[in-house]
């Protein structure tokens, strides 16, 4: 987590616990999403495959490359 999200969080009125967990899911789910772009593109750009979209990522919380490509 970087420093501006931390003050975020931390900082003025407290935040609903479900609305943290929700937001803290879904940073986990960018994160994933993003570097599962990164990581096809880098290691394995011949294999065919198609991103799900964002909602996988937030249900399933990991990688959603193909099989053989980060090994």
């Amino acid at each position: 987590m970087n420093a501006g999200m931390f003050m975020l969080l931390m900082s003025g009125d407290p935040v609903i616990a479900q609305d943290c967990d929700d937001l803290k899911r879904d940073m986990v789910a960018l994160e994933l999403f993003l570097q599962d772009k990164k990581d096809h593109k880098e290691l394995c750009p011949k294999i065919s495959w198609i991103q799900p979209t964002i909602d996988v990522y937030k249900k399933e919380l990991k990688s959603q490359l193909p099989e053989g490509c980060k090994e």
